[in-house]
């Protein structure tokens, strides 16, 4: 039977966007006293001069952004940092966390990147929820983060750092029980817990093929903050809890989650092959359960088989994404992409996973984005006709597209590079 769908146009609101100010502008925001060292680190810096065609602008520009996201049809944006804060060698959640020699420094970057980001997101408060960069090294400021986030309504809440094995000896394991005081900090503050792919990995050198390693295994570090919080016990201890892990897919999560359960069934009988557990090692519910009640996924620019597995995850738990600006993102097709990923699925779920799920999470006022939803036209009848070979441009750039217009083709598709 054909389903009949509502006048009623979707709310988007994409899970994964970033954005960050330039140096010039970061040095505003930094405390004074950092002022004249910025100035130094940034003399030993390639210049912010932009090309003529530079599309850095997209970070900051308000207008422009969202002139953006209105021709996307995206109403909202949940903002992951993207240029350097002061002091970082790349963008934060690219960066290791620091070593004690220049956390101070970093520290002061973060906290200016926040300020920024406070007024970035004032200046479109219905749109906007930005996400506060916070470092492990030291648990009392990790908490001052926090409460920061939470007094100045920043909804996004924090980026939680993912410690590389080989700095374990700087920043605990997310399994240490040194940080219960910081999550019973965002448990009571009721703030969001955010993961994005591309941290956690080991310093792998200069070596021929170092960045293709890093590329290749950057989904298996994606995933060891997701399994750390559950076998250390966090969501057991912290039950209110809610991580959400962003721009790396969540086809995956369902076979690793069978995996962990596996392991906990055999470490409730005691053993795992020849190794023992005591009872205390062993956690009261399966791996899965936490990862239905307290974790979510940020599926950027999802493909259908993605969206398939939304009732093992909880179709509540899964938001849509673009990734703006990314070039790998589906700017400026996201209205084609989301028929890519929801045609002929059910309006209700839609209507979830495109950006019920993400206001709640985030705590956006759908109420106050209704006129906006009406301009910008996003309908469900729309969205629910799949997209044919012929639709997609020639010139789309979005690897979600170009796979899909091979597909529908029958030819094989393959990844050439971005430009």
């Amino acid at each position: 039977m054909t389903e009949t769908y509502s006048d009623e146009p979707y709310i988007c609101i994409t899970a994964d966007s970033h954005a960050g100010a330039s140096h010039a502008t970061y040095r505003e925001y930094l405390d004074p006293k950092y002022r004249d060292k910025f100035d130094e680190f940034r003399s030993g810096r390639k210049s912010g001069m932009m090309p003529l065609q530079s599309k850095k602008h997209k970070n900051w520009e308000t207008e422009v952004r969202l002139a953006d996201l209105d021709a996307d049809g995206t109403c909202g944006e949940i903002i992951f940092p993207n240029t350097v804060p002061p002091f970082y060698p790349a963008a934060f959640h690219l960066s290791p966390p620091p070593k004690p020699e220049v956390y101070e420094l970093q520290k002061a970057g973060a906290e200016a990147h926040n300020r920024w980001l406070k007024d970035f997101c004032d200046e479109a408060p219905e749109r906007r929820a930005g996400i506060a960069l916070m470092h492990l090294n030291d648990i009392d400021d990790a908490i001052k983060t926090v409460e920061w986030v939470a007094k100045e309504g920043l909804r996004g809440g924090v980026l939680l750092p993912s410690p590389p094995d080989d700095m374990w000896n700087v920043v605990p394991p997310l399994m240490s029980r040194e940080y219960d005081r910081l999550w019973a900090a965002i448990q009571d503050h009721d703030i969001t817990i955010n993961q994005h792919s591309g941290g956690g990995a080991p310093d792998y050198g200069k070596h021929p093929g170092s960045m293709a390693l890093w590329f290749n295994e950057m989904m298996f570090f994606s995933q060891r903050n997701f399994k750390s919080l559950i076998w250390g016990g966090v969501f057991e201890r912290f039950p209110k809890l809610r991580f959400i892990v962003t721009e790396a897919g969540c086809d995956w999560v369902m076979p690793v989650l069978d995996g962990m359960d596996g392991i906990w069934r055999s470490m409730r009988h005691g053993n795992a092959g020849e190794l023992h557990f005591d009872d205390a090692d062993v956690l009261p519910e399966a791996p899965s359960f936490y990862a239905k009640r307290n974790c979510y996924y940020g599926a950027s620019f999802p493909g259908r088989k993605e969206i398939d597995g939304r009732y093992e995850l909880g179709v509540e738990h899964v938001l849509w994404g673009s990734d703006y600006p990314h070039l790998e993102g589906t700017y400026p097709d996201s209205r084609m992409a989301m028929r890519v990923a929801f045609h002929d699925l059910p309006e209700a779920e839609v209507r979830a996973m495109l950006g019920g799920n993400a206001a709640k999470l985030y705590n956006f006022d759908m109420e106050a984005l209704k006129p906006l939803a009406a301009r910008l036209g996003v309908m469900p009848k729309d969205v629910a006709k799949p997209v044919s070979a012929d639709e997609i441009p020639d010139d789309v750039r979005a690897p979600l597209l170009l796979k899909t217009r091979k597909e529908l083709r029958g030819e094989e598709y393959e990844v050439v590079g971005l430009h």
